[in-house]
């Protein structure tokens, strides 16, 4: 396994393992971009579902991550997140005219802004918007989701990946 991709410490504080789980499901989010050509990242290999591409995944999961941090937590604005779109249920994962480099510096700029709003509060403080039920979830909890969902979606990259090239593995 690639330094990059070591697991978080066996023996380590709640923050730490949290936080170090979710690094690792977004470096392998990373990882499985490393590469692509521009036309391979938006190239769709699952008919049923035309916007999961390499692209739309990285796009989708730049969106999560504002979401629960920025939105549902800190209460913020809503209204320049595609997820919140109510007539397009999708809009987080269109992803035309978009280079793959353009939104994995977004991603990696949102992951960072993520990073310093949890290293800026306790993991029993409530969310702060009352919107959405999710809203009063602790940090704790929003954590452990975010490490679900990204390793999910990581592990949609890992299939994308090999269907596009057959590029495949953990290493």
């Amino acid at each position: 396994m690639s330094a990059e991709l070591e697991r978080p410490p066996l023996v380590a504080d709640e923050r730490t393992a949290l936080l170090g789980w979710l690094d690792l499901q977004r470096r392998i989010l990373r990882w499985k971009c490393e590469g692509l050509s521009e036309q391979d990242a938006h190239r769709v290999v699952l008919p049923t579902s035309p916007l999961m591409t390499m692209a739309g995944l990285i796009s989708h999961m730049r969106w999560v991550e504002h979401t629960w941090l920025e939105v549902l937590f800190l209460g913020g604005d809503k209204a320049k997140n595609p997820s919140f779109d109510e007539e397009d249920e999708d809009a987080d994962w269109r992803v035309e005219g978009r280079t793959l480099a353009e939104l994995l510096a977004e991603y990696e700029a949102q992951c960072a802004q993520s990073n310093e709003i949890v290293a800026a509060a306790s993991l029993d403080d409530i969310g702060r918007n009352t919107e959405f039920r999710s809203g009063g979830a602790n940090l704790r909890w929003m954590l452990i989701h975010l490490v679900e969902e990204t390793g999910r979606h990581a592990g949609h990259a890992d299939v994308v990946r090999e269907l596009l090239d057959g590029t495949k593995g953990y290493s």
